[in-house]
């Protein structure tokens, strides 16, 4: 997009270096230790680094982890100097949120970098105050030609793989930061609440995985203090907090934030857990998750309580985040000819309807949680995402998708695109009507990615009722295969501002591009 003027990761390292000092006095794998001179002049300490969620062309929502009671202070600026910086007073932070908080900023200018550092005073004397933490972020584009650019992708710390010291930690949040990108969308499984890190594990190979660990990763997290552990222990990497301050995040959950394939109402009959309610289990994560991320349909900024949301970012792109996990109905065979609940639930249907409706935007990207006709199952029997693997007319979940597919269509909505991960490969499908058994829709793409820093798994099987053509699918031929024996895998998408048209390319980790497709603008479906 040579119109839009970008700042490459050299050039803005100065930015970060508050960040990049805070990131210093966190030494692994110490949890949430203070830097000694802080500590001992009683000044509060932000070592987890800061981050930003959900902006628009003129809001944001920063967050900020204390190590004691503190006032969160955010300054804004146009410069990196400072200079006529705005200030935002924010919450007192406490134990009551495991000492974090986030701040709304209102009023931004759309389209601009914007400075900012997050300051931490002793509620007692605003005087006292800790090192300040810096960040930047790009406000979402006013002018279509300006052009839109992000990454996606999922699953992070599965399987047992967590921060390996030995490999420089998560490091492909540093090659993702150093494109650049105008956010960060996270498909879900930000943590495995239900995965244990070991001290080591040995590959297949002979060659010893380490990991850092913490106690509240020893054992599935069952208490608040476990799940906020599991928050946590991500941010112990150095590479994801300088990620944190630089990029902002679009954050959306599945079902490890809480315990594998869970769905409401769930009694669970693993021995590993004491807790066999999963609607208590999920009610905790919540709590931690929405204590860790700034989220703002969590935050108040927009109103609700939810994940699901749309964020808008300018003239090209909307965003619509879905939750396919709190209102879903229960696992199962999936062969229901009628089912108003599905994966959605039915307020979360009319709701999506509603505002791809009115959505104005060129683009309409719907980030997804769970793949649509890939067959993810759950136990012998039953099934986890939307397909189960009868290629007929649409049944159990499927119903709620065939009647949001052929909703787009008779409304003439353009432009929808589906992402997602979840499945830990990367693949490309297309849906069209004439390859389908159900018809009443027009042709789309979904892309799949991930993982991020997870086992990466064998692919799975399609279901013929929407049609999908796999044009594109890499993934090993054996389960659980560890990040020091392949890459970590993300996907980007590049909206032009001239042309309007959209870019995805399915890359890894080490600049790979595996696969790259462009769409026009203005087609209904896509």
């Amino acid at each position: 997009m040579p119109s839009r003027p970008r700042f490459p990761s050299p050039d803005r390292r100065t930015v970060l270096r508050g960040s990049l000092a805070a990131s210093a006095a966190l030494a692994l794998p110490v949890a949430g230790a203070a830097a000694p001179a802080f500590a001992r002049s009683g000044r509060p300490d932000a070592a987890w680094g800061v981050q930003v969620g959900d902006v628009t062309s003129s809001t944001a929502l920063v967050w900020v982890r204390s190590d004691r009671p503190a006032r969160m202070v955010v300054e804004t600026s146009a410069t990196e100097s400072f200079r006529r910086a705005r200030t935002w007073h924010g919450p007192l932070l406490g134990p009551g949120t495991d000492f974090t908080g986030t701040t709304p900023l209102y009023g931004l200018p759309p389209g601009e970098q914007v400075h900012y550092r997050v300051t931490l005073a002793a509620p007692d004397d605003a005087r006292r105050t800790g090192e300040a933490v810096y960040g930047t972020f790009r406000t979402a584009p006013a002018r279509r030609r300006d052009g839109v650019r992000f990454l996606w992708s999922g699953d992070i710390a599965g399987q047992g793989w967590g921060i390996n010291p030995d490999i420089g930690g998560y490091r492909v949040y540093d090659e993702m930061r150093r494109l650049d990108p105008d956010f960060f969308l996270c498909s879900g499984d930000n943590i495995y609440a239900d995965g244990v890190i070991e001290p080591s594990v040995t590959l297949p190979d002979g060659r010893v995985w380490r990991n850092v660990t913490t106690e509240e990763k020893a054992k599935v997290a069952e208490t608040l203090a476990e799940y906020r552990g599991n928050f946590r222990y991500n941010l112990l990497d150095d590479n994801l907090r300088r990620f944190n301050a630089q990029v902002p995040s679009v954050i959306q959950w599945d079902d490890h934030e809480v315990r594998n394939n869970w769905y409401p109402g769930q009694i669970l009959d693993d021995v590993r857990y004491t807790e066999k309610n999963v609607d208590v289990l999920a009610a905790r994560s919540m709590r931690a998750f929405r204590e860790y991320f700034p989220v703002s349909t969590l935050h108040g900024t927009t109103g609700g309580d939810r994940v699901h949301r749309v964020v808008r970012h300018g003239p090209l792109l909307d965003l619509f985040v879905l939750d396919m996990r709190t209102f879903r109905n229960a696992n199962s065979p999936g062969r229901q000819a009628d089912d108003t609940t599905g994966i959605l639930g039915a307020e979360q249907l009319a709701w999506l309807k509603r505002e791809l409706s009115k959505s104005r935007a060129v683009w309409k990207v719907i980030a997804a949680d769970m793949p649509l006709g890939l067959v993810v199952a759950d136990g012998a029997t039953n099934f986890e995402a939307v397909a189960q693997g009868d290629p007929g007319a649409p049944l159990g979940r499927e119903l709620q998708i065939a009647e949001l597919l052929r909703f787009i269509k008779h409304r003439r909505i353009t432009g929808t695109v589906w992402l997602t991960a979840d499945v830990h490969y990367t693949s490309a499908q297309h849906y069209a009507p004439e390859r389908a058994a159900f018809k009443d829709f027009e042709p789309f793409w979904e892309f799949v990615t991930g993982p991020l820093a997870a086992g990466q798994f064998p692919s799975n099987a399609l279901d013929g009722t929407f049609g999908p053509d796999q044009v594109f699918v890499q993934a090993p031929d054996r389960a659980n295969v560890s990040p020091m024996e392949t890459p970590s895998l993300f996907g980007e998408v590049d909206i032009d501002g001239d042309s309007g048209e959209l870019t995805v390319r399915l890359r890894e980790q080490g600049g790979s591009v595996l696969f790259s497709t462009t769409l026009q603008p203005g087609r209904v479906g896509q």
